[in-house]
């Protein structure tokens, strides 16, 4: 009985516009159709705990393992330590999730931002933002300011490096995908083909090994591995960022996503309210002022 209506109006919309959309202003819609046109508005599209996430009810975060420091702590992103655990429950509870209802997943750093549908609701890894990448996956707005840095072992020649022309000649590694390795290709140019790993770890022990005269990685990273994991390196510089936007961390979500502005929203009211420069202020107060290669 209830479709009546909606096959007769349908029937006499050509020959009765003018007096259909007479009656449509005067009359309530049908629920059917006012849910189906979006709001434009956050406040309705953003309700605190009750976005159209992976899980209902939850909200799926996912980082790449393991969960390197400073950046975790202890390899347990669920444990609320570090920058980016501290920084990903806190849009949580701007969005309306209280830890308990944050579930974590494994996404290694290279899939969490290639093309196709994603598992998770957002994705935290130090993944820096570019026009590239968001071909493949939204990005929220930046949580962090980041620069490249250059480390290597406090004996070798790499160390005395003062410019970016005296990184040239050296056999350089970084982590595939990153922005480390474009800084390489791109700012540096070295005479020598880059080493290329798929983790970290593997890029400090070809460091620790002689196989690489210096790798390359965000500054904060580089503080933490000179101080706790290769002691007899150091970090040789800091790259300047390059052309007018800085580098900056984004957090990742599907091409498309629902949830972006919802995201972009939080991150940008951390920011605003300062929380996110606490955050940083706790757990990256180590990454000062490091050398800058011209």
């Amino acid at each position: 009985m209830h479709l009546a209506p909606r096959v007769l109006r349908r029937a006499v919309a050509g020959a009765t516009v003018a007096l259909l959309a007479t009656a449509v202003g005067c009359a309530p819609q049908p629920e059917e159709d006012a849910a189906a046109k979006p709001s434009g508005s956050a406040a309705n599209t953003c309700t605190q705990g009750k976005l159209a996430t992976e899980t209902s009810g939850r909200l799926t975060i996912a980082t790449d393992q393991p969960a390197y420091e400073p950046w975790f702590k202890d390899d347990k992103p669920s444990n609320g330590e570090g920058f980016e655990s501290a920084v990903a429950y806190a849009v949580a509870k701007q969005l309306g999730y209280d830890k308990s209802a944050v579930v974590w997943q494994s996404v290694p750093f290279n899939k969490a931002f290639a093309p196709g549908e994603k598992t998770f609701d957002f994705d935290i890894n130090q993944v820096s933002i570019s026009d590239e990448r968001k071909k493949a996956v939204d990005f929220s707005s930046g949580y962090y300011d980041v620069r490249q840095a250059v480390i290597a072992l406090k004996d070798s020649p790499a160390a005395k490096a003062t410019s970016v022309a005296d990184l040239k000649g050296l056999k350089l590694g970084a982590q595939v995908g990153t922005t480390s390795l474009d800084y390489i290709e791109n700012v540096v140019k070295p005479t020598r083909e880059p080493a290329v790993y798929s983790k970290n770890d593997q890029a400090k022990s070809a460091l620790k090994n002689g196989q690489v005269d210096a790798v390359v990685v965000d500054l904060p990273t580089a503080f933490y591995i000179t101080a706790a994991e290769v002691t007899d390196a150091r970090i040789v510089g800091q790259f300047e960022n390059q052309g007018g936007t800085p580098e900056q961390f984004g957090l990742v979500l599907d091409k498309g996503s629902a949830l972006t502005s919802c995201v972009t929203d939080a991150v940008d009211t951390l920011r605003e309210n300062g929380t996110l420069a606490r955050i940083e202020q706790e757990w990256l107060s180590d990454a000062v002022d490091a050398p800058v290669l011209k």
